[in-house]
Formats: C-alpha cells, structure tokens, sequence
C-alpha cells in the first residue's frame, strides 16, 4: 500500500494521509459481487478514469473527461456494451450519468469487471458523491461532495481503491 491508494473500511476512507468518512453498498463488502445485489466488492481496483459535468464545474484533474448529455452506462449483463460507456439512444438496461441531481457531477471510475466484462459480475463501481451521511450506494463508494473535490485532483497514475 501506497499514502495515493484509497483504503475502504465500512465506514471510512484513507487516502493521502487523511480519513474521510464514506458510505458503501446497500448489501454491504462482498467476495461475489453479482449484477444488482447493491454489494461493494472486496478487493483491489485500479483507478481508471473521471467524468465531471462542465456544466456544474471546473475540470478536477487535467486528465478528467467531461459528461455529455447521452452518455449512459450499460448494466445490460445480456448486451455486447455491458459495463460499458454507451451513448443514447441505447435500448438495453443501463445508468444515466448526466443526471438531474448531482450525485454524478463528479465520478472516479475503477476497474471493477472492466475493460473485458464477465456478464453478470456487476457493472461499474464508481467513486461519487453521497445522497447523505450513511445513506447506502447500489455498490459503489460515495463521499461528502466536498471530500470527493479535494481528493480528485490529487489521484495519481497507479492509485488504486482497496476495499477491506
């Protein structure tokens, strides 16, 4: 482990030398993660990728990707897209990320089942923002909107989301 890697307890996160409360899956850490049982896989994940709305904020890292409107996610565990940034029109199963509330403003996106998806192994674990304290995810790791702003910019190549 790294000071730039992202250690998950139930309820908090460490990074960067501080800790940051956050909430996880509704069906709490899990070792067989499945499509749609609002579990947050046990493991080791890579950071891969940020998307942020320009329309809401400034870009957080140089390397952060803008989100369009159409820009969807597959969680079609029977389509080729599956666990994949698709555009509309999409007529499979899947998770608008330009969304009316800010839950999505900002997301950091992991590795989870990803690029070469096992159908059914369940779609993207996502970093983003929390409802509220406590209230639990579908799977991914949600923060206070100001943590997730603080932490964006500082994530390096080779960061990584531990969850324990």
């Amino acid at each position: 482990m790294t000071p730039l890697d992202m250690v998950v307890t139930l309820r908090r996160m460490r990074f960067a030398g501080r800790w940051f409360p956050c909430t996880l899956g509704k069906g709490g850490i899990t070792d067989s993660k499945r499509e749609g049982d609002g579990s947050t896989p046990r493991g080791l994940h890579r950071i891969v990728g940020m998307l942020y709305r320009p329309d809401r904020m400034a870009r957080p890292a140089d390397w952060a990707l803008p989100i369009r409107p159409g820009d969807l996610w597959s969680d079609d565990a029977g389509d080729e897209d599956y666990n994949q940034m698709v555009r509309a029109p999409y007529d499979h199963s899947h998770e608008r990320l330009r969304r009316a509330d800010p839950l999505y403003d900002l997301v950091i996106l992991t590795d989870w089942n990803w690029p070469y998806a096992v159908k059914g192994r369940g779609s993207a674990i996502f970093i983003h923002r929390w409802r509220r304290p406590g209230y639990p995810t579908e799977g991914c790791v949600a923060l206070q909107p100001n943590d997730l702003r603080w932490i964006a910019p500082r994530i390096r190549f080779g960061t990584r989301l531990i969850v324990r």
